[in-house]
């Protein structure tokens, strides 16, 4: 017999703050892997996350009768268990000596990182053992629940944002450790639940004890050997200077006084000028960018008129300058000693601006102070938007790391930088015989450079020009490559200068109007001219046939599939695995393969977490008929629910400037208003089913409608605001959620009010399901993403919500 509390307050509020930082957990996950791996670990961890609360359905549903008798003492201790193994899994997991980057030549890597899943999913596991709880015992309030458990998650989406501009990671991780306590006090304080509430200052005490003697040691970030930062701190005498972390990274300013620090990408081998003293600055471990000392004294900097970067101020005078990506200044110094009249440099981390501009102002000589700079913290394409201002010469920066670039970690990163879409838009800001000039690593064979050359041609076949190969040109070095797009013809005076400042610098030409196969693969002999090979194809009508046959995917990314990064074709595997002990497995995809081993990893468990509590229920005593409609409905809403919110996560990456603050408002918008849908579900179904109405029905027709146009008129109406300010961005993006979200609340608990009534031994198995299903939707979404797009994801959702309706009896 269930009994109705006098006053359940505590216990939601409980819920909703072990809902809180377990959303919270999660978010920190992805920046704390960020760090310490790289981005292509996110999507494991919502996998893994949603994976604990599976694996609670089926420990609940063998054990409900025995929890559910000694609820609090239960609900009490996994919130503790969470609480502690919040902090204490993350400490074990980084000692288990897994890296992502050996994975595709070492077996064994696969085994630990099975081990490290196991690990982080424990602390979800704890949280979803407190929600499960709660509705087996209070069945009656399934949707005042559900309301408390995705309010509650919504708002840790948020607060974890607001925590990491005030915090570490590290700092973060214990709050939300003390979070669990806190969460198994607020039970315990309530005797009429049967808790021995004289215990509750006893959990608050050890939450006490453990902020207190925690050593921070045993949470300090261990990164990657394989990361810029590690290999840089192994040369003798390195020190780490400065470091300043927020949402947006972490970043961290190294000095090399005995052996010098020196970046500069693709410099010629025929440069002969030593580059000055340079501290490195490493995002999150990598991706290093580099402050340079400056005096005001111009000869100094004499070295970066050779690199490959150089080639649009020989071809402009006097450019006004947009550089996108400025980092820590060394594209506004190379447009300095260029003398360019006026330079706009965008930089989207508040943190690196500072560390420029303030921290090290002296060293860099005042340069983000300069009367000929203009520094905008910013993201790149939403400066565009917001400004009618137009540029001689747009520089996108090269701010990637070689190495992550080449191990294929950047796989799953989603770019709106090198989209068709982008593209058009910096062509679009540039004066009449403008350029547009874009430097990427060089990698052979050709992956990012004929990539980036596709969608150059697709962005100017999209502005009406027909012969597209006549407006580019593209030069590299032994290690990078440039292109330039004109906003006109390349005359016969451009192209000499073109060519001399190849000649001198020893850089090859791979494409420009009229050039003969003679003139390229002179100085950095490849084996064959691949980049004149393929911009050649590409610029023929039989481009589709060469995109086809091309080992590596090079079609353009697009704002629907903004995956530049993404090359892997499935079929060159054998052939790559062939070549195995010549290095040939480093052309893999990493972060695409390891998503591609989530899943295979997933799929099996979640089969099982489906089936065994059938078994267990029946090894029990209960006996019930297999229910397949149930399962179908829950699978059904697992993964509708999780394609529609991933596929507005990346929709709104753009809008909102950045993949954290995307997945943070999304989340919360989903959550909160899909909780406040749940607590209206109970009223609903009341007021329609006298009438022979199906709440469930019209909720999911509501979701339908409502997709489908977002899909269609969605991108058009984020674009249209993405100049606007910051927090009304993030108010028009929760008005735009809330309709959808509220309605997206309602199936699940409308189900589970009916199961309760028909076969209520089911709901914890339903819980389960619902789960499971999105594991495998959260990876799922990002590999169809990948290949379709996220129209299609949305279009699935519907098509899911749509068999959920139907099948429901």
């Amino acid at each position: 017999m269930t009994h109705k509390p006098k006053s359940s307050v505590s216990l939601y509020l409980s819920i909703g703050l072990i809902s809180a930082a377990a959303l919270s957990y999660e978010v920190l996950l992805m920046r704390l892997l960020s760090i310490i791996q790289w981005h292509h670990f996110a999507y494991m961890i919502i996998s893994l996350a949603l994976l604990g609360y599976g694996v609670s359905g089926s420990f609940l549903s063998a054990l409900r009768d025995h929890v559910s008798k000694h609820f609090v003492i239960v609900y009490a201790a996994n919130a503790g268990l969470f609480g502690l193994s919040t902090i204490g899994c993350f400490t074990l997991a980084q000692r288990v000596p897994f890296n992502g980057l050996e994975l595709i030549w070492n077996p064994w890597q696969l085994g630990w990182l099975v081990l490290i899943y196991l690990l982080l999913m424990l602390p979800f596991l704890f949280a979803a053992n407190c929600i499960g709880l709660a509705l087996i015992r209070f069945r009656h309030r399934l949707h005042r629940i559900y309301l408390w458990d995705l309010i509650g998650a919504g708002l840790g989406a948020a607060g974890i944002i607001a925590l990491l501009f005030a915090f570490s990671p590290q700092q973060c991780l214990l709050v939300i450790a003390l979070s669990g306590f806190l969460g198994a006090a607020l039970v315990l304080t309530r005797g009429h639940l049967g808790a021995p509430h004289r215990v509750a200052p006893i959990v608050l005490l050890g939450a006490a004890v453990l902020a207190v003697l925690w050593p921070a040691s045993w949470s300090a970030l261990k990164l990657s050997e394989y990361k810029g930062l590690s290999t840089t701190l192994q040369i003798s005498g390195t020190e780490v200077l400065a470091q300043r972390s927020g949402p947006l990274g972490m970043l961290t300013v190294v000095a090399s006084p005995r052996i010098p620090l020196r970046h500069a990408p693709g410099l010629s081998l025929s440069n002969t000028q030593e580059p000055p003293a340079q501290l490195a600055v490493f995002t999150d471990g990598d991706n290093m960018s580099v402050i340079t000392r400056f005096e005001g004294d111009l000869q100094p900097l004499s070295y970066l008129d050779n690199l490959s970067s150089a080639l649009p101020y020989h071809l402009l005078y006097q450019p006004r300058v947009l550089i996108l990506g400025a980092g820590g200044g060394a594209d506004v110094l190379q447009a300095l000693y260029h003398g360019a009249a006026h330079i706009d440099a965008v930089e989207m981390n508040p943190h690196m601006v500072k560390l420029v501009r303030d921290d090290f102002a002296s060293f860099a000589g005042e340069l983000y102070r300069h009367p000929r700079v203009s520094v905008h913290i910013a993201e790149a394409r939403g400066f565009l938007a917001e400004t009618q201002r137009r540029h001689d010469l747009i520089q996108v920066a090269l701010l990637d790391s070689f190495a992550a670039s080449g191990a294929g970690t950047h796989a799953l990163n989603e770019s709106y930088l090198y989209t068709v879409e982008a593209l058009g838009e910096y062509y679009a800001h540039l004066n009449e015989n403008g350029l547009l000039a874009i430097t990427r690593w060089l990698k052979v064979p050709a992956r990012d450079t004929l990539k980036l050359f596709a969608t150059a041609i697709d962005t100017l076949a999209q502005a009406g020009i027909k012969q597209p190969g006549n407006r580019l040109a593209l030069i590299r070095s032994w290690q990078t490559s440039t292109l330039l797009i004109k906003k006109g013809d390349f005359n016969s005076a451009d192209l000499d200068k073109l060519r001399a400042f190849a000649e001198q610098r020893s850089f090859d030409v791979a494409h420009y109007p009229g050039i003969d196969a003679s003139e390229t693969n002179r100085f950095n002999m490849l084996q064959r001219p691949y980049l004149y090979e393929g911009a050649t194809a590409l610029l023929k009508a039989s481009r589709d046939a060469f995109l086809q046959d091309y080992k590596f995917n090079l079609q353009p990314g697009t704002d629907d599939r903004p995956y530049f990064f993404h090359f892997f074709k499935w079929r060159i595997l054998p052939e790559l695995y062939s070549l195995r002990a010549q290095g040939g497995l480093l052309l893999l995809d990493s972060g695409y393969l390891i998503l591609t081993a989530t899943l295979l990893q997933a799929l099996p468990v979640s089969i099982v977490l489906v089936f065994l509590p059938l078994l267990l229920m029946r090894t029990v005593g209960d006996r019930p008929r297999v229910r397949w409609r149930p399962a179908v409905y829950f699978m059904s809403l697992g993964l509708g629910f999780l394609f529609i919110e991933i596929a507005f996560i990346q929709r709104f990456i753009l809008f909102v400037s950045h993949p954290l603050y995307a997945l943070a408002v999304v989340l919360s918008g989903f959550l909160i208003f899909a909780g406040l849908g749940s607590g209206t579900s109970a009223w609903l179904r009341g007021r329609l089913e006298p009438w022979g109405w199906s709440p469930i029905k019209l909720a999911v027709a509501a979701i339908a409608a409502t997709s489908l146009v977002y899909a269609l008129l969605l991108p058009d109406l984020l674009h249209a605001g993405i100049a606007l300010p910051m927090g009304l961005k993030v108010v028009i993006a929760l008005l735009l959620i809330a309709p959808l979200a509220f309605f997206m609340g309602m199936p699940f608990p409308l189900g589970l009010s009916i199961l309760a009534q028909r076969a209520p031994q089911f709901i914890p198995w339903a819980w389960g399901i619902n789960g499971c299903a999105s594991v495998l939707s959260a990876i799922l979404a990002t590999l169809l993403a990948i290949h379709f797009g996220f129209q299609l994801v949305i279009v699935l959702a519907v098509a899911l919500y749509g068999c959920a309706a139907l099948i429901w009896e």
